[in-house]
């Protein structure tokens, strides 16, 4: 468990404040990078009147770039007579910048360092996410000893160069639980722990590693991160948010994962499957994600206003998925921080003009599901592939006749559960014009063909109209496309995955208002290991986790606590609750119910009565699945946008409107009381009792032993065992009082309650399930 700060840490800690503090400005003072210290400074303060928004910009002045700035505003080498340090230094409110109904101004610190950086020259650089990573020279280091793979080094350079030491390597349990969490999203067993504690061989982490990556459950985790950046949803969002055929897609990401399918072959085939020669099933089911996006189904829509909605959420989605920036916030005029056109927003718009998608107007409803053509029926790849091996096995001879039909009876219970499925098809592209302002009334602007945002060139496709699958080969070629920078995106992302933060803390926006990289050249080579490595997800990963970085405890320092909090540095491994999705897959995991069947359509946990009264379109109630699919992972648990599952609501899931690269990790009443009250929290609750009451021994002391290592791997200690015994002693006193409350705490949910076991008993170690279920430990990565 966390121990909190005490006073005198809190003490030590402001006093090495103070000298990090003192040790930083040093270093500052003898270096100013543009990239690093200015740009965040003249982008929250300067661009939006000096930046590439034409329409917005003030007496033609461009500080975002270095031509225009040193025409009219920037003398390099006399910061006394530029006139951006005399407007921001003046004392008259006419001629002071920003102007005070800006609501924007500098501090002392940021007028020192703009006038540090042209006192130097003022060396412009460009904008870091836009240069293509390069390989970078591995740096020098002193403890070598350290070292277990190059990222190592740059991770140490740097600690060294502040004066800072790695963290000490964590314990071997809190190792394989943090690996099983973030490659599986699934607590490790009793009997794995044992396992892996015993065994001393020195390559038995790589093992374990190799293990967990190649178990189905790594693609399901991962599947989960991927569909919050996609928006995946299982109804429509608009109005009624009827339900929409699409859990095949979902099938299709977690297949993907486990395959380990490229992630340039993974973005051809979600973005232009249908465009590909003879495209398979999974390629035509990977286009679902053009169709991802929230629809409306009301009667009275506006067609071409739906269309343009449709349009530029899909831009923006797509920028912010593969090129981590925002170039939707060009839609209505050229972006006020980066170098996107409105123009450039409509020819990346143009880019999927030719996706059906408009027979929803017509041929849509209320009803549930609704639908959304083209659509089509199909099998997952594993039941097509069990069809195929039966089929094989009938084909193969002298089987009796009763095994026959059997085998018959077996691959017809297959294919009736084939499920609708939207997809992609392409039809003559409708035309595309710049929307002055945003507005889908005013056909005045510009027809645009498809084309990529013009800073990086054209796309080489000669006198034929550019493609979809022209667009993502564009995204993953690292030679003629940019390739490069959309590694660097996603480098970013699964660092952040493993490692808590990303190395720039803005995963979906790369632009002037996103956070510089902590270490640029770190980044970099991860970009170019992934792209040169064949796009090879699994690979990165495991290089990840394979360094003494992602190694180290997550125990904080004072040192560290003052000097580096938000732990930007990775002197030490990060801790912080898990996801929505995990939190209740552990908790059905420890109580013994979880189900691991693979795919399938989404399922319906319980959820409040009512909660759907609200919905309209048509009214409807919702009905939580009475058999085993109730407690099958979150990943395939229904996602209603509009209306959220309550639990996954308190633990921040996001309602998929829109791309979601990182998770808020709020702390609130709410999910405390969804842990203890939710009944899938109690059912597993009351399950976990009856397996300690069966399973654990014959005293409450080993019964609370094996309880604390089937929820955190290790047995109680003195406080939590003298605590959990109080709480078990009052509860047995009351549930012996009133078997009427016990019987009724023992039968919530569906599973069926444990036979031969003492009412009251039951009941009071469901309590103490309930308790260890809501322990912080319980529901936290370290």
């Amino acid at each position: 468990m966390r121990t909190p700060l005490s006073p005198a840490v809190f003490r030590a800690a402001a006093s090495l404040a103070l000298v990090s503090l003192l040790t930083a400005s040093a270093r500052a003072a003898d270096k100013v990078e543009y990239n690093r210290d200015i740009r965040p400074i003249l982008s929250d303060n300067c661009f939006a009147c000096h930046g590439p928004d034409a329409e917005a910009r003030q007496a033609d002045l461009r500080l975002d770039l270095e031509e225009s700035a040193k025409e009219y505003a920037v003398v390099p080498g006399e910061p006394g007579v530029s006139e951006v340090v005399l407007r921001i230094t003046s004392e008259d409110p006419e001629v002071r910048m920003p102007p005070a109904e800006s609501g924007k101004s500098l501090t002392p610190q940021q007028i020192d360092m703009i006038q540090r950086w042209i006192a130097k020259g003022a060396p412009y650089q460009r904008h870091w996410a836009y240069v293509p990573p390069q390989r970078q020279p591995l740096p020098d280091v002193n403890n070598e000893d350290w070292v277990s793979n190059w990222i190592d080094r740059f991770i140490l350079a740097r600690l060294e160069a502040e004066g800072l030491s790695p963290s000490p390597e964590a314990d071997r349990v809190t190792l394989i639980r943090r690996l099983a969490f973030d490659l599986t999203g699934l607590p490790p067993s009793p009997e794995e722990v044992d396992a892996f504690l015993a065994d001393r061989d020195p390559q038995a982490y790589e093992r374990l590693v190799d293990r967990l990556l190649s178990s189905d459950r790594y693609g399901e985790r991962m599947a989960v991160y991927w569909l919050d950046l996609v928006r995946f949803a299982d109804t429509v969002g608009y109005h009624g948010d009827q339900d929409h055929h699409i859990s095949p897609y979902r099938d299709y990401v977690i297949d993907a994962f486990n395959d380990n399918l490229p992630l340039d072959r993974f973005t051809r085939e979600q973005l232009a499957g249908d465009l590909l020669p003879v495209p398979t099933i999974d390629q035509r089911i990977a286009t679902g994600y053009n169709r991802l996006l929230q629809t409306s189904h009301e009667g009275g829509v506006q067609p071409k206003e739906y269309l343009a909605i449709y349009a530029a959420d899909r831009v923006r989605n797509l920028s912010a998925v593969w090129m981590g920036a925002t170039v939707g916030c060009a839609q209505c005029h050229d972006h006020k921080y980066d170098p996107y056109t409105a123009k450039d927003f409509y020819s990346m718009q143009a880019f999927f003009a030719d996706v059906d998608e408009a027979q929803h107007f017509t041929r849509g409803g209320d009803t549930v599901p609704t639908r959304r053509p083209p659509e089509i029926e199909v099998l997952s790849k594993r039941e097509r592939e069990r069809i195929a091996e039966l089929e094989a096995r009938l084909a193969s001879g002298d089987l009796d006749e009763e095994l026959v039909k059997e085998i018959e009876k077996q691959i017809e219970e297959i294919r009736d559960g084939a499920r609708m499925t939207m997809v992609t098809q392409s039809i003559e592209p409708r035309t595309i014009r710049i929307l002055p302002r945003g507005n889908w009334l005013d056909d005045s602007g510009l027809v645009v063909q498809p084309a990529v945002p013009e800073m990086f060139g054209d796309l080489e496709v000669g006198d034929r109209r550019a493609t979809r699958l022209d667009l993502a080969n564009w995204l993953t070629d690292a030679e003629s496309g940019v390739g490069g920078l959309t590694a660097r995106v996603f480098a970013n992302r699964f660092w952040y995955l493993l490692l808590g933060a990303g190395i720039s803390d803005s995963l979906d926006d790369f632009g002037g208002q996103g956070e510089p990289p902590v270490h640029p050249e770190l980044l970099d080579q991860l970009a170019v290991e992934f792209y040169e490595g064949g796009w090879d997800v699994k690979r990165l990963i495991k290089q990840i986790v394979m360094s003494s970085t992602y190694r180290q405890s997550s125990r904080i320092t004072p040192e560290l606590a003052s000097r580096d909090l938000n732990n930007r540095l990775y002197a030490r491994q990060s801790r912080y609750r898990l996801a929505a999705e995990m939190i209740r897959d552990n908790a059905l995991a420890i109580g013994g119910l979880l189900v691991l069947d693979y795919g399938g359509a989404s399922v319906k946990p319980y959820q409040p009565e009512d909660y759907f009264r609200h919905l309209n379109f048509p009214k409807r109630n919702y009905r939580h699945h009475g058999d085993q699919r109730q407690w099958r992972r979150g990943v395939y648990v229904h996602w209603q946008r509009q209306y959220l599952h309550p639990m996954l609501k308190a633990f921040d899931a996001p309602s998929r409107e829109e791309c979601t690269s990182q998770r808020y990790r709020s702390n609130t009443p709410l999910a405390a009381l969804v842990l203890l009250n939710d009944p899938t929290f109690v059912e597993a609750a009351r399950v976990f009792a009856s397996r300690v009451l069966t399973e654990g021994g014959e005293s409450d002391d080993a019964r609370l032993d094996y309880a604390f290592r089937q929820a955190v791997s290790r047995p109680p200690d003195d406080f939590e065992r003298q605590t959990m015994l109080e709480l078990l002693d009052a509860s047995r006193d009351r549930y012996a009082a009133d078997t009427e409350a016990a019987q009724e705490l023992l039968a919530i949910g569906e599973a069926p309650p444990a036979e031969e076991l003492d009412v009251a008993e039951a009941a009071a170690w469901t309590c103490i399930a309930r308790a260890i279920l809501n322990m912080n430990e319980t529901i936290t990565r370290n």
